[in-house]
């Protein structure tokens, strides 16, 4: 290897002359050394022309110091990844029997620049990929960094006395890693971003009683001087101090309770996306911690931000305009499709969301746009088009810098230094890498604009709501308001509101920017008075909270949904309204008009619940809200579009609340075993020896939106054996506490509202029976004591979460009950009577409407029809207990001569269409009549096999 390599002679006749330059140094020093370099690696040859074009900067290390790459070489080190204990043991030998700040200094630079010519070889050789390159230079800077503070420390604690935290430990500088560093992504030859604090205040016990402060100072500029300082090695790493609070003028290094202070009152809204990658990196790691968790929920704010958007957008304007002033557009980090423009993607998505959604709170932006494609908030072919740019970009900021050591994202003007680039990136000339790059770019922007950049159509209009009538009504007939007159009424109105008279200035701001497009939107539905009503009526109910107007007018397709929703539905609206956090789902149709089968929602629950600590039960208990009220709006809309039959409407409604009951049973259980430990036999990671059981509609597969849970707790086992925990209870006593907490979680009321309200009087023997009956007991109840309404009831009743055990004792007593011989007649008796009584107490008295559910002819008729023949006929055929839904039950009764054909089929399509009707009535938030003439003919054949049936 000693004459040129021969991938020297394979460079572009432009690169060659400079690279034979430092090879010519580089052979006359080793031969001076006595560095024999014949030997080595055939890679190492083979590279050696393409890095030493690509980087001057590691030719000029190995000519000066070819003692540099024979170490590289002859260790092995060159050729294979490393790690960040590798770098840390490799730095300790080295300074072991140092003890002066200079010398720290001198072997902290030779050091530094031999692995940065072994990360910069690896890595424009194509021996480690992007991951590995960053991950390998942020190692590096932070082994520099903890071992510096630690030589520094110790000799400072040597000099002065050592200050202690409160317990009375050693209590060393925290150092957070910001920007690249705190996220492990350091480019080449970054700046790294530092911030200084420590925790407890105090003074030494040396004569000038130094403050604490005055001792972290003087430390934290030693080790500014230490890595940042120029001597005749280079640098170890630049420091760049700005982003502490208060910047340039605020003091270097500040006490934990300052820093408390100035996050709670002072900071700046882009610290927010500081504070993203921050993370503790040196000094007291324990301590550094706390610090990060108290900053979390400045930086991740448990609503969804929406300011964020125009937060990020004003900043990167900002941005741009300097770009622009220095001609500086050829940037590849901070101008148009930029790496920043990237990273302001994943970053709106976390500050938005972060809060909310666990994965968001990540600092690496790779993981980020991942999470994004995971969780579907952006599209998969959106994230990969961002992922590819990502690593293409980054790759090219590291051949810039690699070039020279410089900081730098400009693109090259040099030929030659263009020629090296592009040569580097693979490409032959300078043309067809531009070319590439500026595409990248241009896909980057888009998705940049389509996200961050500021919403198109009206996005520079506003509506002042303190003009006068006449302005008003000509603002409105511009905007194509059909009736000026009414509608400057309800904005007069709505200006003159307390909500709206209370708004901040920026939630003024926020409204003026809303309304045009809120008014051209409504503008155009069929009833404009009554939609722009019910939806100034939610604005005033989220007044007080910015963010939803800006996600508003931020999100024109939001905003259109939401009025395409309040033109049909107060009951959506005013839903949106108790939980305002449902407007976000108004952001993506294709999910809001698309319910989730029950397998998609256990996945969606538990991928919510994951992002929840688990000891956290109340931040659990609005999570299970959150969730169903996500979900309810989903069957809502589809509902109220035409998306989903009726049939399917309730399917769905039952879903949620079957998997949210068996969530909520499976918390009881474990904050019930957590207190008192199990039953014998059990685990506590499983629910065992327990089941609920639903009635009612809940039961009969027909939940609608505002429907009760009708439940009955079941259980088996030993009633006097003990739990084993600490506390034990016996096991009858277990199972009701557990009962009792399940109640609990589902009825208590939280910020985000109740889950469900809980029906317990279908239990034996009602309201005074105990609240969790043992199967044996329930069986003996529904054997010799239940009453006759009461096995219509257990028509229904089905068994949904628990123990499967229980489930199959369950639907044996429910087999045997309804499978007993009964006559006939005191039945049909018996139900005539209840449903007299029902018809007497609940149905609507005013003879010009029919009430769909309690009228003669109607819901409640159909149910008791089906009802008796289960009840009449199941002693001779068991398939009637297979079903508890009245359509599938109807079909059986077919089957069992019970029914025929004909009459099933008008029962059927009576109970369907009526049903159907309720749960519009229900989106119009009207009682389920309509007039008597309705239906007429459809009610009236249902009365004649009432009265063929029961009446006979």
């Amino acid at each position: 290897m000693s004459d040129a390599p021969e991938s020297l002679q394979r460079l572009p006749e432009p690169l060659k002359q400079p690279v034979s330059l430092a090879w010519s140094t580089f052979s006359a020093h080793s031969a001076r050394l006595g560095i024999e370099i014949s030997g080595w690696p055939d890679a190492v040859e083979e590279t050696l022309g393409l890095v030493w074009a690509a980087s001057p900067f590691v030719a000029d290390q190995c000519a000066g110091r070819p003692e540099l790459l024979k170490e590289l070489v002859e260790s092995g080190r060159l050729l294979k990844s490393t790690d960040e204990e590798n770098y840390r043991t490799d730095l300790r030998r080295l300074l072991d029997g140092v003890d002066t700040e200079t010398d720290l200094m001198a072997v902290l630079r030779r050091f530094r620049n031999l692995e940065m010519v072994r990360i910069a070889w690896r890595d424009i050789a194509g021996w480690a990929d992007l991951d590995e390159t960053l991950r390998d230079l942020s190692a590096l800077a932070d082994v520099c960094v903890q071992e510096s503070l630690n030589f520094l420390f110790r000799a400072a604690c040597a000099r002065r006395g050592t200050p202690l935290n409160k317990q009375g430990q050693p209590q060393s500088l925290v150092v957070l890693a910001m920007g690249k560093l705190g996220a492990f992504e350091l480019n080449f030859s970054s700046d790294i971003d530092l911030i200084f604090a420590y925790r407890d205040e105090g003074v030494l016990a040396d004569k000038r009683e130094t403050s604490y402060c005055e001792f972290y100072t003087k430390l934290a500029q030693n080790l500014v001087k230490v890595l940042d300082t120029q001597t005749e090695d280079g640098f170890a790493f630049r420091v760049d101090l700005r982003l502490r609070p208060f910047g340039d003028s605020g003091p270097l290094v500040q006490n934990f309770y300052a820093l408390d202070a100035y996050y709670q009152s002072q900071a700046r809204e882009w610290e927010r996306y500081a504070m993203v990658k921050v993370r503790p990196m040196a000094g007291d790691m324990e301590a550094g911690h706390e610090l990060q968790e108290f900053l979390r929920p400045f930086v991740y704010r448990r609503y969804l931000d929406y300011r964020t958007l125009v937060e990020l957008r004003e900043l990167k304007q900002k941005i741009s305009l300097e770009l622009q002033r220095k001609d500086r557009q050829e940037n590849i980090k901070l101008g148009p499709g930029g790496i920043r423009e990237i990273e302001f993607v994943g970053q709106a998505f976390q500050l938005i969301r972060g809060g909310r959604e666990k994965r968001l709170r990540e600092r690496r932006i790779q993981v980020v746009l991942e999470a994004l494609a995971d969780l579907r908030l952006l599209p998969e072919s959106t994230v990969e088009t961002l992922l590819d740019a990502y690593r293409f970009l980054r790759t090219v900021e590291n051949r810039l810098q690699q070039y020279a050591d410089r900081q730098t994202h400009d693109l090259p003007t040099d030929p030659i230094q263009r020629l090296s680039l592009a040569y580097a990136m693979g490409f032959p000339e300078w043309e067809s890498f531009k070319a590439h790059l500026d595409k990248v770019r241009r896909d980057v922007h888009d998705v940049f604009e389509q996200i961050v950049a500021p919403t198109k159509a009206g996005a520079q209009e506003t509506f002042a709501l303190n003009g006068d009538h006449e302005h008003i009504c000509a603002t409105l007939r511009n905007l194509g308001w059909p009736t000026p007159e009414s509608g400057a009424k309800l904005i007069e109105t709505f200006q003159a509101s307390h909500a709206v008279r209370n708004l901040t200035p920026r939630g003024a701001s926020e409204l003026a920017r809303l309304m045009p497009m809120l008014l051209r939107a409504t503008a155009s539905t069929e009833q404009p008075d009554d939609t722009l009503e019910r939806i100034f009526a939610l604005l005033e109910a989220i007044a007080s909270r910015n963010v939803y107007l800006t996600l508003l007018a931020e999100n024109p397709q939001a905003l259109s949904q939401l009025v395409k929703l309040a033109a049909g539905s107060p009951w959506i609206t005013n839903y949106i309204a108790q939980h305002p956090l449902l407007l976000d789902e108004l952001l993506d149709p294709r999910a809001l008009y698309a319910p989730l089968s029950k397998a998609e929602l256990e996945r969606e629950l538990k991928r919510k619940l994951d992002s929840i600590d688990p000891d956290d039960l109340e931040q659990i208990l609005i999570g299970l809200r959150q969730f169903k009220q996500t979900n309810v709006l989903r069957v809502a809309a589809a509902d109220f579009v035409g998306a989903i039959p009726i049939m399917v409407v309730s399917d769905y409604l039952t879903y949620t609340a079957e998997v949210l009951v068996n969530e909520v049973m499976r918390q009881a259980w474990r904050l019930t075993a957590a207190r008192h430990g199990v039953p014998p036999g059990a685990s506590i990671d499983e629910v065992s020896g327990f089941g609920v059981i639903a009635y009612g509609k809940l039961g009969g597969i027909e939940l609608g939106y505002g429907s009760d849970l009708d439940l009955v707790f079941l259980y088996d086992g030993d009633d006097t054996a003990l739990t084993n925990g600490e506390r034990p209870v016996s096991t009858a006593e277990f199972f009701a506490r557990m009962g009792r907490r399940i109640i609990h979680l589902l009825t208590a009321n939280t910020p985000a509202g109740v889950l469900y309200e809980v029906d317990l009087r279908l239990r034996p023997s009602g309201s005074s029976g105990l609240l969790v009956s043992s199967v044996d007991a329930y069986d003996t109840y529904q054997t010799e004591s239940a009453w006759t309404w009461e096995h219509q009831a257990l028509v229904k009743a089905r068994f949904i979460a628990g123990d499967p055990e229980i489930g199959k004792r369950f639907a044996a007593v429910r087999e045997k009950s309804l499978c007993r011989k009964r006559d006939v007649e005191a039945l049909r008796t018996e139900i005539l009577e209840m449903r007299e009584k029902m018809r007497a107490n609940l149905a609507a008295k005013d003879t010009t409407v029919f009430d769909l559910k309690q009228g003669s002819g109607g819901i409640v008729d159909i149910e008791f029809i089906v009802q008796f023949g289960v009840l009449s006929r199941a002693h001779h055929d068991k398939k009637l207990t297979q079903w508890t839904d009245v359509v599938r039950l109807l079909d059986s009764l077919i089957e069992a001569g019970f029914l025929n054909a004909d009459d099933a089929g008008l029962l059927r399509q009576a109970y369907c269409l009526f049903r159907e009707r309720i749960h519009r009535l229900a989106l119009l938030e009207v009682p389920a009549l309509v007039p008597a003439d309705e239906y007429f003919e459809l009610r009236s054949r249902v009365q004649r096999i009432w009265r063929d049936v029961m009446e006979r």
